[in-house]
């Protein structure tokens, strides 16, 4: 059988001597477990109940299956996947163990350099760009024993709220093929809800790992600012001077909070390459159980107007984890959302022309994206989000005062949010004003509840705060819209307390979480 990237050209082909144990099992059952956590995998390859060939072939099937309609894989490897895997299964034979992926297959978002694999962050220049090196989050994971199967399909250069490109269809929802996964790691959060990977490795500098966990119905990490290396992501274009040293991170996109616990205990931690990220030890959590926990939530802060649905499923996580004995209360923080958005997109304007080349391609889609911002959704809204003024005024006048001033800002808000959040030991609120919607041309304003608001502040208002601030979030799913679309809750923790976040939001999700896989992605 071949396999094919969702450009429709032909990759590579597994090997035909297809390494059998005598522990071989039926396909019907290889299916079965196509939808199990990353960590159980793992177990049962080293326990030798499955073989790592075995378990990559379900999803390589799946993907062959299931791709064609979603394009969430952009590039497959399945020949030095097999080769790998075969690999793996013959070194557990002789009694030798990687590490604690040893034989699990894992995607990585196409942001990521991979050595000797197609990487093109959906960039047009970057067509035929095959790095020699990975970048430091793929070297831990395959360090510890992770096959790499392919590559998942972006936004352009990680920079939209859709998983649209220049080289690849865009990434569709598994739960409505009319909308969108989110961005720019849709493809990574389509492919993680359908089945065809147990683990990924995304970014986010503004939502990415977050919102398409939403919209996707799946589970998502968001680490504190320079917790995790983020050398060998793409931006910056290979070449281009690195600008990009606040609020991008690497993180987990994965179907278990204990996945995401897993793989982020892997790739946390100092990098020579990037001397900025400090060695700082993993905390210990607590342990607390829900009934000894301070969890404040939200449903909405002003002035940006969420969707019933959304609001409704928050409340109902209120309610049952009250019902469970947790002390939580409603609550929003004394901090201003609407000027800590604006000094984001300041910084943001400063580093993104210098992330990239400053060609056609950059002009006309920041133009359209501004002109969007500036002229659909509610005035008022618009008159908030400030976009067009902002970009231009830093594009026309970009100057070193101008960009350490607003980096001195985002120091003060870091403080604020901090001191606000020591009282708790969580806080629960939205993921975006809107559930996923459908595909649409960037910058079209998204309607919510008949009310039109402005194309990045439907999807980053709610994101765009705590990748400004860099405190960790976790996003786990929640509840469905009365259309069937997942509905995704942020749960916000303390900045370098990820592991004590993750406990806390192991428990949430024992009472409120909810992840199923779409209609029609059955493990048959």
């Amino acid at each position: 059988m071949e396999y094919a990237d969702c450009r429709g050209a032909q990759l590579c082909a597994p090997t035909n001597a297809m390494h059998v144990t005598k522990n071989s099992i039926s396909h019907k059952h290889m299916n079965d477990f196509v939808f199990t956590p990353a960590h159980q995998l793992a177990q049962m390859i080293r326990d030798r109940t499955v073989s790592a060939a075995e378990v990559l072939d379900s999803y390589l099937d799946r993907i062959v299956k299931y791709n064609s309609q979603l394009n969430a894989i952009c590039t497959l490897d399945a020949e030095r996947a097999h080769e790998r895997a075969e690999e793996a299964d013959e070194a557990l034979a002789r009694g030798e163990n990687w590490g604690v992926l040893h034989g699990v297959p894992i995607t990585i978002k196409d942001a990521f350099e991979t050595a000797g694999l197609l990487t093109t962050a959906g960039y047009k220049p970057l067509k035929d760009y095959i790095p020699a090196t990975d970048a430091t989050v793929v070297a831990q994971l395959r360090g510890v024993g992770a096959v790499i199967m392919g590559k998942t399909n972006p936004a352009k250069l990680a920079g939209n709220f859709q998983s649209t490109n220049d080289l690849f269809a865009r990434v569709n929802n598994p739960w409505n093929l009319n909308y969108t996964p989110g961005g720019s790691s849709g493809g990574s959060a389509a492919a993680i809800a359908a089945g065809l990977s147990p683990l990924d490795i995304s970014s986010d500098i503004g939502g990415s790992i977050r919102q398409p966990s939403h919209f996707c119905g799946v589970y998502g990490l968001k680490p504190t600012d320079r917790r995790v290396s983020t050398a060998g992501h793409i931006p910056e274009v290979p070449g281009m001077s690195r600008c990009i040293r606040q609020m991008l991170v690497a993180g987990p996109i994965a179907r278990s909070i204990e996945d995401l616990q897993l793989c982020f205990s892997l790739i946390a931690g100092a990098d020579p390459r990037q001397p900025e990220v400090p060695p700082v030890p993993l905390d210990s959590p607590s342990c607390k159980s829900l009934q000894h926990v301070k969890i404040a939530w939200t449903d909405e802060v002003n002035p940006y107007p969420v969707a019933q649905s959304i609001k409704s499923a928050m409340q109902a996580v209120a309610h049952k984890l009250s019902n469970a004995g947790t002390q939580i209360d409603q609550w929003i923080p004394k901090f201003d959302f609407i000027s800590a958005w604006q000094v984001y997109l300041t910084i943001s304007a400063y580093t993104s022309p210098i992330s990239q080349p400053f060609d056609f391609d950059y002009v006309r889609d920041s133009l359209t994206l501004m002109l969007g911002e500036a002229t659909q959704g509610d005035r008022g809204l618009r008159k908030i989000s400030n976009v067009p003024k902002i970009g231009f005024s830093t594009a026309l006048n970009p100057n070193m005062k101008g960009y350490f001033a607003a980096l001195t800002q985002r120091d003060r808000f870091i403080a604020q949010m901090d001191a606000e959040l020591e009282a708790w030991d969580a806080w629960l609120c939205p993921v975006a004003m809107t559930p996923a919607f459908q595909h649409c041309p960037t910058g079209t304003a998204i309607e919510i509840d008949s009310r039109k608001v402005p194309y990045l502040m439907a999807s980053g208002a709610y994101t765009i705060p705590f990748a400004f601030t860099g405190h960790p979030v976790v996003v786990i799913p929640v509840g469905y819209t009365p259309d069937g679309l997942p509905i995704g809750m942020q749960i916000v923790g303390k900045r370098w307390r990820e592991m004590e976040l993750l406990a806390i939001a192991q428990e949430i999700n024992q009472v409120v979480g909810n992840f199923q896989h779409p209609p029609g992605y059955s493990d048959d």
